[in-house]
Parts: structure tokens; C-alpha cells; sequence
């Protein structure tokens, strides 16, 4: 059980619905926020862990809807190029080339850097083989994530490293949910990640909706990315690419759709009516040259968007404040200065991405009952100061460098801009070394 903590004297933006902003305290006891006040005292609190807390900004932990942790080993590595060669002629051969070790290591390089920047939660799709590794360096590291092993029956140019048959697709993927979903006392779920459906037959889109509602759980996928993708996508099934997973089954309350760059009416409509999520990439869609999602007419329709910074290798960030500025200005370009103000991105990356998870009653804000996911973060620098409205000076100003602690679950994982989790030389050091492991793998040109 976690150590009871009360955080002292800090400006908390708590995201409530009325996005109120107090000075003042926040106890923290078995792993939830308990109480909020001015200037909380009183015998209850003399066994408590203090933070001082004096001149800093206390945030809910954000909430990353689209990563892919098994990829942090590839950054840099396949930089310059468009989607579909993105994916044949680096990620696939990469990915096929991964043991359990090298995933692990990856997957604890991407939890350190999720967590120095003050994300607290994320959804991950994995690649096909050695997902159990994530899930152990996740529960290792303290850190709140929805992993799904990569699903893949088909495909032209996908390595026989990473082609499945339907059913063992399938069978893998129902073992590690019955062994992983609601691990750590929660804090760890599982999810269905089919890639997309250029890589997955419609049976197995199919199975993993009729499945997904079942069991109770959520589907992550990617969609609509790219207009080649769209393309390949049409060829085969005579669909654009939403109404295709509409048709079957995966355009729902429970689907998180990542990317969502190109859209059209009947499209939009889909995702309105039926409740699907979609996860904005801004930085990983500029650098592929995808596209700009049309993130404005998504919200004026009532589609849920939320914020992720997808993989190493397409972004090459895993940063939130990145992510934050990003959608904005790119936004503001198209549709004047007053759209996406800071207050709706901080949202966007904080109780929007919660809620895009089914996790908005848990988690995403600071109230009482929640789970206290937060992070403490320091404005008294250069590039921070002055701050007269923290919400805009986190948004359009701060990085990851102002964040200096961390909680999950009530649990401190990074202090003093230190993870106390990981051993972070021990995760840089593996990393280079599995990092040149998996290079001299790979085949020759």
C-alpha cells in the first residue's frame, strides 16, 4: 500500500468540469486523492509523507491515447519517409527482429521518458511477438497502461516473423488478457490492437469486435493515417477506411482510432453516432508527411480526441508539452488564433484521454476519490517565466524538463526529476546495447 502524502502549498489546476485553480493542499491516502483544501492541518495528517510543494504547478498526470513502446529502440532509425515505407522497409524488419530482451528494454527506455515528461498513462500497441515483456517492464516501472499485443493475418511486404494465422492470434491475444487485464490492482489493463486493416483479414477485425464487447475491453487500432493506406484499403474492400471497420464492428464506444487524418462527412458521421474515439498525432502525421487531422470539425461534431505522441521512430518525442503545442498552432494556422485554446488542450491531454480510455471516473483530474496520477511541475525557469496564467504556460511554453515529480497510484516514481522506479544509466546503457543488437540483425540491402 502506498505511503499517505500531502502536497503543500502548490498551484493546483485540478481539471475538474469547472476547471478550478486554488493555492493550496492535496492528501493523498491509499493511492487516492482524499482531500483538497487551502491549508490542510490537523492530526490525520502528521503520518504523511510532505511535499513542499511552494511555488510549483500540480497537474493531473497526463494521459497518452496512442504509443507504441516497442518502438522506442527504432529512433532515429527510420527517419525521412512516408507511411507505408516507413512501415515495409524499416518498422516490420525491425520489429521482426526483436527478442523478449530487446522489447523489454525498449519498453522500459519509453516508460522512463513517459514518466520524466509527466505522463502517468498511456495506450500502447505492441508488436506481435514478446508483448509479456511490456507488460512486466510496465509493472515494474509503476507506471498505468491499456497494452495490447499487435494482431496481423495479412498483408503484402509484412515480414513471416509477424504474419499470423487468425486463431493464434487470437489464442495469444485471450492469454495474455486473462493474464494481464486488471494486473497491479488495475493499474494495468489489456487491450485488442489489431495494426490496420491493410495488415488484418476481415475475419479477424470481425472476431476482435464481437470478442472486444465480451470481454469487456478496449480495441486500439490505427486508421485512416494516410491516403495510400486509404487507397489499399478501398482496392480491396470497395470502403473508405472507417466504413469499413464500421462494417465491421469496430467503430464503437470502446474503439480508439489513432490518427484519423482524412476524412470524409459520411465518415465524421460515423464516428459521432457510434461514440469512437480518435487519438491526434500531430507531430508523428507532420513528420510522416500524412497530414493534418481535421481535429476542429471532429470536436464541432462531438468526437472524442484525445492526444498521443505514437512511437520514437515517427516523432521522434515521446512528450506531451510537445503534442500540446503542436496540435494547437497547427490548428490555429487553419482556423484562426482562438481555436484550441490552452484550457481545451490541457483538457485534450489530460481528462480527455481519460475518458477515451473508460478511465475519466478514475483518473485524468484532481477530486476526491480519484487515483492520484499527478505531476509537480516547476515554472520558475527561463523558458517559463514569467507565468501569470500557468494553464497557457504549460501548454505553449513548458517542456518536459519542468516536470520534477511524479505520483501514480499514490506512489512517487520520479523525484527530484529522478525516476526511483528505474535505474536510468542501467536503462540507457541497455538500451544502446539491444539497440545494436537489433541492427546487426536486420538483413542486408
Amino acid at each position: 500500500m502506498s505511503q499517505s502524502l500531502l502536497i503543500k502549498g502548490a498551484t493546483v489546476i485540478t481539471l475538474d468540469s469547472a476547471n478550478h485553480v486554488f493555492e493550496g493542499d492535496v492528501f493523498v491516502e491509499r493511492e487516492r486523492i482524499s482531500e483538497l483544501g487551502a491549508s490542510l492541518t490537523g492530526r490525520k495528517y502528521n503520518d504523511a509523507q510532505v511535499i513542499e510543494a511552494s511555488g510549483r504547478v500540480l497537474l493531473p498526470g497526463f494521459v497518452q491515447t496512442h504509443i507504441h513502446l516497442c518502438q522506442t529502440l527504432f529512433r532515429g532509425a527510420a527517419d525521412d519517409l512516408s507511411l507505408i515505407d516507413w512501415l515495409t522497409k524499416r518498422i516490420w524488419p525491425m520489429e521482426a527482429a526483436h527478442t523478449a530482451e530487446s522489447i523489454y528494454a525498449s519498453a522500459r527506455l519509453g516508460l522512463s521518458e513517459l514518466i520524466r515528461g509527466g505522463t502517468t498513462c498511456a495506450l500502447t500497441m505492441e508488436t506481435v511477438n514478446h508483448t509479456e515483456a511490456v507488460f512486466t517492464a510496465v509493472e515494474e516501472s509503476g507506471f498505468r497502461a491499456t497494452v495490447g499485443k499487435c494482431m496481423m493475418d495479412k498483408g503484402e511486404g509484412v515480414p513471416s516473423e509477424l504474419r499470423e494465422q487468425t486463431e493464434a492470434s487470437i489464442a495469444e491475444s485471450l492469454a495474455l488478457l486473462e493474464r494481464w487485464h486488471g494486473a497491479a490492482g488495475g493499474r494495468i489493463r489489456y487491450c485488442f490492437a489489431p495494426r490496420f486493416a491493410v495488415s488484418c483479414t476481415r475475419e479477424l477485425l470481425e472476431r476482435v469486435a464481437h470478442l472486444s464487447r465480451k470481454r469487456g475491453v478496449m480495441v486500439h487500432t490505427h486508421a485512416s493515417e494516410n491516403t495510400d493506406e486509404i487507397e489499399m484499403v478501398y482496392r480491396e474492400t470497395g470502403r473508405r477506411n472507417i466504413e469499413y471497420l464500421n462494417e465491421c464492428g469496430l467503430a464503437a464506444p470502446n474503439v480508439l482510432l489513432a490518427h484519423c487524418v482524412h476524412l470524409n462527412d459520411s465518415e465524421m458521421n460515423i464516428l459521432s453516432r457510434t461514440g469512437t474515439h480518435v487519438a491526434n498525432c500531430p507531430s508523428s502525421n507532420l513528420k510522416l508527411g500524412s497530414g493534418i487531422a481535421p481535429v476542429v470539425e471532429m470536436l464541432g461534431r462531438g468526437i472524442s480526441v484525445s492526444l498521443g505522441a505514437d512511437g520514437a521512430p515517427c516523432n521522434n518525442r515521446l512528450d506531451m508539452f510537445t503534442e500540446m503545442r503542436t496540435a494547437a498552432l497547427i490548428q490555429k494556422a487553419l482556423h484562426g488564433a482562438e481555436t484550441l485554446p490552452a484550457p481545451a488542450m490541457l483538457r485534450m491531454a489530460t481528462i480527455d484521454g481519460a475518458r477515451a480510455l473508460g478511465l475519466d471516473k478514475e483518473i485524468g483530474s484532481i477530486e476526491p476519490g480519484k487515483r492520484a496520477d499527478l505531476a509537480i511541475l516547476n515554472l520558475d525557469t527561463l523558458h517559463t517565466t514569467p507565468h501569470p496564467d500557468p494553464v497557457s504556460t504549460i501548454v505553449y511554453a513548458a517542456e518536459a524538463s519542468n516536470v520534477e515529480t511524479v505520483i501514480i497510484d499514490g506512489r512517487i516514481v520520479m523525484r527530484d526529476a529522478v525516476v526511483v522506479t528505474m535505474d536510468e544509466s542501467e536503462v540507457v546503457r541497455d538500451s544502446a546495447e539491444m539497440s545494436r543488437r537489433l541492427t546487426d540483425a536486420l538483413p542486408r540491402d
